[in-house]
C-alpha cells in the first residue's frame, strides 16, 4: 500500500508544500519573497509575515498539482528546525492543526538532514541512481558548511564543520561588499564564468580535520578591495568578473580540500552534495573532476532539490514515517541544529 506524505518547509523565506507517494514527487510547489531583495537579505518579520499569506496557497496548489484528496495523506512532514523561529512557527503551527483537521500523524523533519535526502526523492518520469549507505555528503548553504557521514535514511554523523561562517554566507557578504545585489550566490557565479579565476589570490585557513573556516577569506577580500579602492575607486567595476571568479575558487577550493580528505581518510567513495550552494556551477565542475581523478561516485541533486524546497522534508518524513518515528502537537521549533 502506497504511502503518501504532505511536506511543510517555512525555515526561511520559501513558502513550499509538497506530496510524495512514497519516494517520488507528485508536487513540490514554492513560493519565494522577492521582498528582501532590497534589503540585501531576509528580514525574519518580514518572512514570518508572507509566509502566514503563503501557506494556504501553497499547500491547495500542491494537492491540486498532485490531483490527490486530503483524505489520501498519510503523515504530514513539518521542518522544525534549524532556521528563523517566526517563520518556522508558521509551518509547524499549520502542520499541527492540519494533522488534527485530517487525524494524521506529524512527523519533525530537520532540515539539513532533509537537504541531504533529497538525494532519495524520484520524479514521476526520471527515476534516478540513489546513493548506496554509507556515503559522505558536504551540504552547503547560506547557513550551513558540514561534511556529513550518512549511515543511513535516519543515522548521520557532523565529522566536519564551520567553525564560523557558513560558504553561501561568504558568497553573500562579497557580494554585498561589492554592491551586486541580493542573493549573492548565484550573482557571482554568473559573473564569475565571465572571469579569470586566478587572477587574484585570498587568504585560505588552516584549520585541523575536517573543519571550515571562512570568515578570514571574509576579511582578507574586504581589506583587499579596500586597499585598492584607495588607489582606484573603479576598481570593482574594471575587475568584477575576476573578482567573482577568485573569490568563488578560492571558495571552493577550500571546500573541495576537506572533502577529499575526509573521502581517503575514511575510504568512502561514495561522494554527494547538498544545501542551496550546491546550484553553483562551479562547485558542480569540481565534484565532477574529482570523481574522474579519484573514481567516486558522485552525486549531485537536480536543481529543483538544491534550494529549500518540501519535497526534500516529504522525502525525510517518509523514511521517518517507515521507521514509526512520529512527534506529538508538542513540538517545538529550534533556531539551530540539535
Amino acid at each position: 500500500m502506497s504511502i503518501y506524505i504532505l511536506g511543510i518547509e517555512s525555515s526561511c523565506d520559501d513558502t513550499s508544500a509538497a506530496i510524495l507517494k512514497d519516494t517520488t514527487v507528485l508536487a513540490n510547489v514554492t513560493a519565494n519573497q522577492d521582498v528582501h531583495r532590497k534589503y540585501g537579505g531576509v528580514v525574519p518579520e518580514l518572512a514570518s509575515r508572507a509566509h502566514q499569506q503563503n501557506i494556504i496557497p501553497v499547500i491547495d496548489q500542491a494537492f491540486q498539482q498532485a490531483k490527490l484528496d486530503k483524505k489520501m495523506i498519510s503523515a504530514i512532514a513539518f521542518t522544525r528546525g534549524p532556521g528563523l523561529l517566526g517563520s518556522l512557527l508558521v509551518g509547524v503551527s499549520f502542520s499541527k492543526a492540519l494533522a488534527i483537521g485530517l487525524n494524521v500523524p506529524l512527523i519533525e523533519v530537520d532540515h539539513i538532514k532533509a537537504h541531504i535526502l533529497a538525494h532519495f526523492a524520484q520524479q514521476k518520469d526520471n527515476q534516478k541512481e540513489v546513493p548506496e549507505f554509507p556515503f559522505l555528503c558536504l551540504v552547503v548553504s547560506g547557513g550551513h558548511t558540514q561534511i556529513v557521514l550518512v549511515k543511513d535514511y535516519n543515522d548521520m554523523q557532523i565529522i566536519g564543520k564551520t567553525i564560523d561562517d557558513a560558504a553561501g554566507e561568504t558568497f553573500d557578504k562579497a557580494a554585498k561588499i561589492m554592491d551586486l545585489g541580493y542573493p549573492g550566490g548565484p550573482l557571482i557565479d554568473k559573473l564569475a564564468k565571465l572571469g579569470n579565476p586566478n587572477a587574484f589570490k585570498f587568504a585560505k585557513p588552516k584549520i585541523q580535520a575536517y573543519d571550515y573556516s571562512f570568515s578570514g577569506l571574509k576579511t582578507s577580500f574586504l581589506y583587499f578591495l579596500r586597499d585598492h579602492l584607495k588607489e582606484d575607486p573603479q576598481f570593482i567595476e574594471k575587475n568584477v568578473n575576476d573578482l567573482s571568479a577568485s573569490l568563488q575558487k578560492t571558495i571552493i577550493d577550500i571546500l573541495m580540500e576537506k572533502l577529499i580528505k575526509a573521502a581517503q581518510d575514511t575510504g568512502i567513495t561514495s561522494i554527494a552534495v547538498a544545501g542551496g550552494v550546491s546550484a553553483n556551477s562551479a562547485l558542480r565542475n569540481a565534484i565532477n573532476e574529482l570523481n574522474n581523478k579519484f573514481n567516486w561516485k558522485v552525486f549531485i541533486p537536480e536543481f529543483e532539490f538544491t534550494t529549500d524546497n518540501a519535497a526534500m522534508i516529504a522525502t525525510a518524513g517518509y523514511f521517518k514515517y517507515l521507521s514509526n518515528d512520529f512527534t506529538d502537537q508538542k513540538a517545538k521549533p529550534y533556531s539551530r541544529g540539535i
